[in-house]
């Protein structure tokens, strides 16, 4: 009965997906730039006709200021991949220069379902195995699986706003399942090729190497092990960058594209502690760029090594799971250049607790959905978007029990009362962006108030699950049955 509820809960969530595709995608019809859809496609064209030696340099035939390539190599072969057979199908979806802003009704179509079956082929089948191997029953297995892969932020981002953040996500899951498994070789590979879609999978490179470290060092005898790990990883890189390995040159650029530090500290308003900060202090007109990447690199540091150093000396599989929620937190908060689609990374390492920890991580997939709301406008996908979270809730209710607490009841009372605020908070900021102008002095006034009031939350987030962590086993199993 339940194997077909399996078949029923991944149906529902491409459904799901391919109705949100239905919507906008960013820079819809606005020239000369466009948006991330655009992006996408201009890669595929620039891998399909250039060399990988050029992929990464300005050239008349690769003008980095249109929408440069600076993805690491892993993305750059999907790319070539999508564009040769794009090429197959309609060469002007892809002809070099020709086809800037190329916009039809059938390359929208081809781009779409590129995503989905890569939804499909990578992230689902790691979201299935991951909770295939929990000591659940199987009705439970199926219901967490359709919790994550309905959660909103990673269907609104690739399948609306258009991207392929499933590959990356979907690879650094099928990493945890591999590590948790004990196949740490596979683990390490897994994650290696995350780290090669997309650079932001360095959220949560920490865990993986403080637990791989701390496992090793526990026992004389698995001191070899941490050898083959590295040559694991290490083999893994080298593969990926095969073609750019031919000069000092070629690789530096790669880097300098794939870290771009002239950005700036952030992008657009998003919810993390710099862009919060900015209210009250200009920190882009007191530091030069340099300053403020030293700064964010201390912060970061800093507020990662409790966790870190916890999990490096206690390596259970446990510690591993809740330190993947920190790290990428404290990434998203403290570093710099941050995207508001980053928080899809955290949200990833929070869907690994969701049946220990459900209440916190509901909590978490609404606020971090709603934390995305000006990138929602701006792409027309503010309906999507709402009624995603609404059909979320309602599956996380159907699915879940979060408030249930028979042990005590009066935290029961305080934590449904304060999510229903916080909740009510943002209802309500979200029609106010809505339908309110803001005064003309202040015209990102409502970006600047969600920004604030997601960061307060993932701030507070973050000192929970530090406190999960420091935990001992036996008073977390008491900490699940308050959950």
């Amino acid at each position: 009965m339940f194997k077909s509820g399996y078949v029923v809960a991944l149906l529902v969530a491409v459904l799901a997906r391919w109705l949100v595709s239905l919507h906008k995608y960013s820079g819809a019809g606005n020239s000369p730039m466009y948006g991330d859809f655009e992006a996408q496609r201009h890669w595929m064209e620039i891998t399909y006709h250039l060399p990988p030696q050029q992929w990464y340099f300005n050239s008349t035939n690769n003008n980095l200021l249109y929408w440069g390539l600076d993805y690491p190599p892993l993305t750059a072969y999907h790319s070539w991949l999508c564009g040769f057979v794009a090429n197959k199908i309609n060469p002007s979806w892809v002809a070099l220069k020709e086809s800037h802003g190329h916009e039809s009704y059938a390359h929208k179509l081809f781009m779409r379902y590129t995503v989905i079956l890569a939804d499909v082929s990578i992230f689902f089948p790691a979201v299935v195995l991951f909770f295939a191997q929990q000591k659940l029953q199987l009705q439970d297995k199926v219901k967490m699986s359709l919790v994550v892969l309905m959660y909103p932020g990673f269907i609104l981002i690739d399948h609306g706003h258009f991207q392929y953040n499933c590959v990356s996500l979907g690879f650094a899951l099928f990493g945890v399942v591999w590590i948790c498994k004990g196949f740490h070789l596979w683990g390490s590979i897994c994650f290696s090729l995350a780290l090669n879609y997309k650079q932001m999978e360095l959220y949560h490179a920490l865990p993986f190497f403080c637990y791989l470290l701390g496992w090793c060092f526990q026992k004389w005898s698995r001191i070899p092990q941490l050898f083959k790990i590295a040559v694991t990883v290490i083999s893994t890189f080298l593969v990926c960058w095969l073609p750019f390995l031919r000069s000092k040159e070629m690789v530096l650029q790669v880097l300098h594209r794939v870290f771009p530090l002239a950005r700036g500290l952030y992008e657009d308003k998003v919810a993390n502690v710099w862009c919060s900060l900015s209210v009250l202090i200009k920190l882009k007109q007191m530091f030069t760029v340099d300053q403020l990447v030293l700064i964010c690199l201390l912060s970061t540091l800093v507020c990662l090594l409790p966790s870190s150093l916890h999990l490096l000396c206690f390596p259970t599989t446990r510690n591993f799971k809740i330190s993947l929620v920190n790290s990428s937190l404290v990434f998203f908060l403290f570093s710099f250049h941050v995207h508001e689609k980053s928080i899809l990374i955290p949200a990833l390492a929070v869907s690994l607790l969701v049946h220990d920890y459900p209440f916190w991580c509901v909590w978490f997939y609404f606020i971090s959905t709603f934390s995305m709301l000006p990138l929602f406008v701006k792409d027309d996908l503010v309906m999507a978007a709402v009624a995603t979270t609404v059909l979320h809730a309602l599956i996380c209710k159907a699915c879940m029990n979060i408030s249930s607490t028979k042990d005590d009841q009066l935290w029961d009372r305080a934590k449904t009362t304060l999510l229903k605020l916080s909740m009510m908070g943002a209802v309500l900021l979200t029609v106010a962006s809505l339908i309110l102008t803001p005064p003309p002095r202040y015209p990102d006034l409502f970006p600047v108030l969600v920004s604030i009031y997601s960061c307060a939350h993932f701030v507070l987030f973050l000192a929970a699950f530090h406190y999960f962590q420091f935990q001992s086993p036996s008073q977390s199993a008491n900490v699940k049955k308050v959950q």
